[in-house]
């Protein structure tokens, strides 16, 4: 398939700068591939959907307040430090991006209020750098004094400015393990009262870990599809939950529901020749487009997502691309909320 096959018409699409509360009380459309059925629901009746004996696997990375706003040594010229990721915890070391990265070369001192001070030690990319914290603590207390001087990294179609609220809200409640500067978005709509609700239920449920990059946003720039490569993103899935899911898939009656386009790669990435999940940790560059024979996913919970997007060509590959592009024009004329703040889908 060509980029071109996954343009819409984006111009009546309602994409809100905030989450609803509760975050359950979002709408759902559920797509039944067998019978190119759709129904509109509310998201806290996916527990009807999934049965005693299935599994849920969800994303459980933790989105840290990566944006950092500081001066530079000697000209105190305002600068923004986007942490991208750790490179080295023992020594501090992180790779960033900066503004404006024309004024900030090797060498610099950045320093962020009266509690932390970076030195700029190499150059990556026109406007990567790689940074060092002189920070004498433990990696613990530095993480401390981020999350009060960071601020979140909402995603840059959001404009508007981040809040102290969106540490809570830009985030899923299954959050533990922290490296993401994206959330995984579908998990958003989840509660605790709902997942407990869904345990009572019988249904087993398995994080895995991917940590989403800034690559998330970036567009895919050529239309044979073939030639796009996905940025590497680190990611981990236990022996706990690789045996729990590959007991469920032994079992035809029984289902695994992947929350979001990030364990859906996770676990494809992972799946053997013989279709078994093996324990992970590593990094994955996985795109998947129509066609795609997925290995283990046999329902999907998803965003409504951006025109040529990879997240919408993954949906497009499990939903199947004209059954999937109907249900993208039928949320549009029934003004579903789109993006990270929006509604979601469920194609089972």
């Amino acid at each position: 398939m060509k980029l071109t096959d996954f343009k819409f018409d984006s111009e009546k699409i309602n994409g809100p700068l905030t989450g609803v509360d509760p975050r359950d009380s979002s709408k759902l459309m559920v797509l039944h591939r067998a019978d190119k059925r759709i129904e509109h629901k509310n998201f806290s009746d996916i527990v009807d959907y999934l049965n005693e004996g299935d599994c849920l696997v969800y994303n459980n990375t933790k989105v840290f307040p990566a944006r950092l706003n500081g001066k530079k040594e000697k000209t105190e010229a305002i600068v923004e430090v986007f942490l991208l990721r750790e490179l080295q915890p023992e020594n501090m070391l992180w790779d960033v991006l900066v503004e404006p990265a024309r004024k900030i070369r090797i060498g610099n001192k950045l320093y962020f209020g009266d509690e932390l001070v970076a030195e700029v030690v190499d150059n990556t990319t026109s406007r990567g750098r790689t940074i060092r914290f002189l920070f004498d603590g433990p990696n613990t207390e530095l993480y401390e004094i981020l999350d009060r001087l960071g601020e979140m990294p909402l995603p840059p179609y959001i404009e508007r400015p981040s809040t102290e609220d969106d540490k809570n809200r830009y985030q899923t409640v299954m959050a533990t393990e922290r490296g993401a500067v994206a959330a995984p978005t579908s998990g958003m709509h989840f509660t605790t009262e709902l997942l407990e609700k869904i345990k009572a239920k019988g249904v087993h449920v398995a994080p895995v870990t991917l940590h989403i990059g800034w690559g998330a946003y970036r567009n895919v720039e050529v239309e044979d599809l073939t030639k796009h490569r996905m940025d590497s993103e680190n990611y981990f899935i236990s022996p706990e939950s690789c045996d729990t899911i590959n007991e469920v898939l032994q079992h035809k009656r029984r289902k695994v529901v992947v929350v979001g386009s990030s364990a859906v790669r996770a676990l494809e990435t992972s799946v053997t020749a013989s279709g078994i999940l093996k324990p992970t940790t590593g990094w994955t560059d996985k795109f998947i487009y129509p066609p795609y024979d997925f290995k283990i996913t046999e329902g999907f919970v998803t965003n409504f997502h951006h025109a040529e997007s990879t997240l919408l060509m993954m949906a497009a590959a499990f939903g199947g691309y004209e059954f999937l592009m109907e249900a993208y024009q039928e949320a549009i004329d029934k003004n579903y909320r789109f993006y990270a703040f929006g509604d979601a889908m469920l194609i089972i």
